[in-house]
């Protein structure tokens, strides 16, 4: 798909750069010297904003980006990787044939033909499934990928290898959320549109950093700001949007719920909860009621390590507002009890009559560009295409006559990836297929990764560059990135959108999709993936969803390039498309949303002697999760190289540290050395390393496994940690690249003195 050039043209003088260091656009247009053949209209690869963009093709190749000022949600606005993401697409550290090791685990990886490696993978998953049985082979997916692809996966994985065990990356993000929304709300999605925070009168962000994580929504909580919208943030880190809030509220990691249920009981106190609205469209209050009458203000500032004055002010702010969002991300979910946090959060909103209307609502931020999309298509270990349960009855005979299979070869839920790891160490998985995942930069305690890996009979991985992870690979699969392939995905408010292919795959890569069929004719199940395009596997994909929670059934290619886009559930033709939810009914059967009564938890791991300090670990705005693509990207490298530790001047000045000196960071995990970045903007107990990064420099080298118990998530916002002045240096330091990222760090962390004062918690 590709545009005419005049119609660009008029466009292009019409787009502007978005500054987001000052959230003005830059005087200066978007412009091109070189002559362009096509303009392809698709949208961002990265988080899941999804913003739209033009990608600029010369000569066969990808050569720059515009923006889209005709995508509803951007507007024109690129962040940083937004507008640097086609660097990647002509990388010449793609993989271009695929590898292969032929002596070994030990031997190197050489190059080999498709044939060789395709039937080797059809040929060893099939000894050993003789050998031991079918759930020896796993299949590790992600959420980066198109929609298409995600659904494809977990098709593969029950349908042509039979095994039980397939999950995906998201399971390390958005789980949390997932089992929040699910027994809160009973639907896995956003409650409203980003555009709704327009409409709304206080906004509550706790434990996302929209600022670096999601700029391009940040521009929405201005012009809300602007419009008289309040807005209070509860972050360990005073990040960018926490210095213009109104109540910002610095507590300790892993805190949230005891909060959330302070927040909760002040506004019960105070008479701010909409009775009719819990009595018609709730159930389950009177217990939610009693349980918070043990988290008066002034127990939860000891726990929260708050003023108990601030918590009073920011109940009485979101509990007066006539309309109020709350939005939440990995802070608040990364947690042994991420989903108990995820619920205390819609306690509050549903307490106060907070759904269902414009500006009013309860949604998590997705990190991955397919993040939402992701968990809906049916390779997480218990879930079906369209969020159906695998071990359900009904679910299973519909999605079984679908694909034309019985019912009784269906297999039933399987590992999570987390729990993978462990059967990969017992032997129980003795095989893995990994597409779009990165596991050792994103798995916590890293050894234990590794060794699980190195010890698989056979490991193949699929993916665009040589990842940390593809380099213990047996056999490595050449994919196709973004911009060589067409589909969908869904944007973390629940629309669903289109990428459009610009230019062909480098060398011999192929298409993810055209592999994963081609093994499934290797493997004898080939009449199940008679896929000719992507479209085709979109029409299956809808037909599997129709009726289900998330209903693609009247989404078309066709309606998402009218509308810019279509939010599920969307239940026929004629149907426009849902962006609103819970105007009417909640996601159960009985239409009423559930309170559950939640006790505050301590993390898994407290400070002590030993570990004085709080770990967390979070993303920067150069960066994309495992880093795999943006540390390519000279520009983004050069901002943030490698990672840092940041700590409050009070916490350098007791370790005798200085900014810019490298410092080792320590848990019972392992140990990382970085510079020190010293801040005011941080608690004092606190450390926060970006966990962007490989090898050595990989902050999961400390991070706490222990697993959230209803999602399995782990534990990445909050470990004990100690640190101290390192003896000296790692062997990648290096002083230029380090001096560039303590001075980006500084602009980003600069704390005006009267916003210092204002907070007495950072000082």
């Amino acid at each position: 798909m590709s545009v005419d050039k005049g119609i660009f043209r008029r466009r292009q003088r019409q787009a502007e750069v978005f500054d987001y260091h000052t959230g003005e656009p830059s005087p200066t247009p978007w412009k091109s010297d070189e002559e362009i053949d096509r303009y392809v209209p698709t949208h961002c690869c990265y988080c899941g904003v999804q913003c739209g963009m033009y990608l600029k093709v010369a000569r066969g190749k990808v050569v720059g980006v515009e923006p889209r000022t005709d995508f509803p949600l951007n507007h024109g606005m690129l962040c940083p990787k937004g507008s640097t993401a086609y660097q990647t697409v002509n990388h010449p550290d793609r993989l271009t044939h695929p590898l292969m090791r032929r002596h070994g685990k030990d031997s190197p990886l050489e190059r080999a033909s498709w044939d060789e490696v395709l039937d080797t993978i059809a040929t060893r998953f099939r000894e050993l499934q003789n050998q031991y049985d079918k759930d020896t082979v796993a299949i590790y997916s992600g959420s980066s990928l198109t929609n298409e692809k995600c659904y494809l996966m977990g098709k593969f994985a029950r349908v042509a290898v039979g095994t039980r065990h397939t999950d995906y990356n998201g399971r390390l993000c958005m789980s949390s959320a997932t089992g929040a929304n699910e027994r809160s709300l009973g639907i896995d999605r956003a409650a409203n549109p980003i555009s709704d925070m327009l409409h709304a009168d206080c906004i509550f962000v706790i434990g996302a950093n929209v600022g670096e994580c999601f700029p391009i929504v940040t521009s929405y909580l201005w012009q809300a700001r602007d419009k008289g919208c309040k807005l209070i943030v509860a972050d360990p880190r005073q990040t960018p949007i926490a210095r213009t809030a109104d109540v910002f509220l610095p507590l300790r990691s892993g805190t949230d719920s005891a909060l959330l249920n302070g927040m909760l009981h002040v506004i019960i106190k105070e008479g701010l909860i909409d009775e009719d609205f819990i009595r018609e469209r709730t159930v389950g209050w009177e217990e939610t009621r009693a349980l918070v009458e043990q988290y008066p203000p002034e127990r939860v500032a000891r726990v929260c390590g708050l003023k108990s004055e601030a918590i009073i002010e920011a109940a009485r702010m979101y509990g007066r507002a006539k309309a109020a969002l709350i939005y939440t991300a990995r802070g608040l979910e990364h947690q042994s009890k991420g989903v108990d946090n995820g619920v205390t959060a819609a306690n509050l909103a549903l307490a106060t009559g907070n759904f269902g209307r414009p500006g009013a609502g309860y949604g998590t931020l997705t990190g991955q560009g397919n993040g939402q999309g992701g968990r809906e298509m049916g390779q997480k270990a218990s879930q079906l295409p369209g969020c159906r349960e695998v071990d359900n009855p009904e679910d299973r005979a519909y999605i079984s006559s679908v694909w034309g299979i019985e019912e009784k070869d269906l297999p039933h839920s399987g590992y999570p990836a987390t729990l993978m790891i462990p059967a990969m160490l017992r032997k129980e998985i003795r095989a893995c297929f990994m597409i779009c995942s990165n596991p050792m930069v994103s798995l916590p305690d890293q050894h234990t990764v590794e060794r699980a890996l190195r010890g698989l009979d056979l490991f193949v991985v699929t993916d665009f560059f040589l990842s940390e992870t593809a380099e213990l690979a047996d056999i490595v699969l050449p994919g196709s990135s973004w911009a060589e392939d067409e589909g969908t995905t869904t944007s973390l408010e629940g629309r669903v959108i289109k990428y459009n292919k610009a230019v062909e795959p480098p060398g011999e890569a192929r298409r993810d999709w055209e592999i994963v069929c081609d093994l499934a004719r290797r493997l004898g199940k080939g009449q199940y993936f008679d896929f000719h395009s992507p479209r085709d596997i979109f029409n299956e994909l809808r037909l599997c969803t129709r009726g289900a929670k998330s209903d693609y059934w009247g989404i078309t290619y066709e309606k998402i390039d009218a509308q810019n886009g279509v939010f599920w559930p969307c239940p026929d033709a004629e149907h426009p498309g849902t962006p609103r939810l819970y105007q009417q009914r909640f996601g159960f059967p009985d239409g009423k949303a559930r309170f559950h009564p939640i006790t505050y938890a301590p993390p898994a791991e407290e400070p002590d002697e030993e570990y004085p300090l709080v770990l967390t670990t979070g993303r920067v705005i150069y960066h994309y999760l495992s880093g795999n693509q943006t540390r390519r990207v000279s520009f983004l490298k050069a901002q943030a190289p490698y990672p840092w530790v940041e700590m409050h001047e009070q916490t350098a000045n007791r370790l005798g540290v200085v900014d810019g000196d490298w410092v080792t960071v320590r848990s019972r995990r392992g140990e990382l050395t970085a510079p020190a970045l010293v801040v005011r903007s941080i608690r004092p107990d606190t450390l926060f390393i970006p966990y962007h990064y490989g090898h050595t420099q990989a902050a999961n080298q400390l991070t706490n496994p222990v697993l959230e118990p209803m999602m399995k998530i782990p534990e990445y916002k909050v470990c004990a940690a100690s640190a101290t002045r390192a003896e000296q240096k790692p062997a990648w330091a290096n002083d230029e690249d380090t001096q560039a990222l303590l001075e980006a760090g500084r602009k980003r962390h600069e704390l005006p003195a009267a916003q210092a004062q204002a907070n007495p918690t950072l000082r």
